[in-house]
């Protein structure tokens, strides 16, 4: 249940709808196995996995949500594989060479074909509501999941608005003066790991792991006008992450701190998931806002 990645998104308005009727508003797009001859199947899925029923777990005004992904796995090299075979084929049989369109229609059926056999995987992605302080979190590494996520929440949310927060300071310039060794803001402590980029976003980039940030060569990329893209923190010794500067957060760990406060319910799991939930989304909050504030704040949120 702890995330252990974290893409931002504002919720543009006040979030309204209860546990009921979210829940409700998620029936309308659930998972369901993928079928013989679809490449994949995506929908909501029940965040307590066998020990609930329903598509949302709720716990204070913080509502867990997971989407589900089914998919065939299909590789290309066994598609082109027989593809070039039954060209081979036909181009023999008929004494000609085969056009493009054509070329294309076998493959499509070819792949029609073979999907009924192939192996499927499964694969979930985590997201919390913050209906108080309008965020919605997704557990992801991956850009690509987050907006999969978050494309289907809008298809099962006629309405709801949704962005990336954007901060009055820039992270790139902001973070490179804590590497300089300015302004690091209280309750934070810089890692070991720490990525710079010139400000050209399409230049170099320079990847720097268990290296003294105030060495005469890290200064020196600094100085010569790199900025850093992302950085390793640690938040009052009770969370360590990777910072980007689009304010992802990922490799994302709780300290043994927090793991010592925790209660323990091992003989009931939903006790154990409510008491994780409600304990990691409280943590979360206050990191959160530590983290945007030290970047100005979020420039266009205005009535929270």
């Amino acid at each position: 249940m702890w995330f252990k990645n974290l893409v931002l998104f504002r919720l543009s308005r006040p979030f309204e709808l209860d546990h009921d009727a979210l829940d409700q508003a998620l029936q309308g797009h659930p998972f369901h196995p993928c079928g013989k001859s679809a490449p994949f199947s995506y929908g909501w899925s029940q965040p307590l996995g066998r020990n609930g029923q329903q598509l949302v777990h709720t716990v204070g005004n913080y509502s867990m949500i997971c989407a589900r992904k089914e998919e065939r796995l299909l590789p290309s090299a066994v598609i082109n594989e027989q593809l070039a075979e039954r060209v081979e084929q036909l181009e023999q049989a008929e004494s000609r060479s085969l056009g493009r369109k054509e070329r294309q229609q076998l493959k499509e059926e070819l792949t029609q074909t073979l999907l009924p056999q192939a192996f499927t995987r499964n694969t979930t992605c985590y997201a919390y509501i913050d209906r108080t302080h309008r965020w919605l979190v997704v557990d992801t590494s991956s850009a690509n999941r987050a907006e999969e996520l978050i494309t289907l929440l809008r298809q099962s949310l006629d309405g709801i608005g949704l962005r990336q927060p954007q901060t009055e300071e820039s992270p790139r310039v902001v973070m490179s003066e804590w590497l300089r060794g300015d302004n690091i803001p209280t309750g934070f402590e810089l890692g070991d790991e720490y990525e710079l980029q010139e400000s050209d976003k399409d230049g170099a980039i320079v990847r720097c792991r268990r290296q003294d940030p105030h060495s005469e060569e890290v200064q020196g990329l600094l100085n010569a006008g790199k900025q850093v893209t992302k950085l390793s923190l640690n938040w009052r010794e009770r969370v360590a992450f990777v910072l980007g500067e689009d304010l992802t957060i990922k490799r994302l760990r709780f300290t043994d701190a927090i793991k010592e406060e925790l209660d323990d319910y091992t003989d009931d799991p939903v006790l154990q998931f409510d008491s994780d939930f409600a304990f990691m989304t409280l943590e979360l909050y206050k990191m959160i806002e530590e983290v945007m504030a030290v970047f100005g704040g979020d420039s266009e949120v205005t009535d929270l």
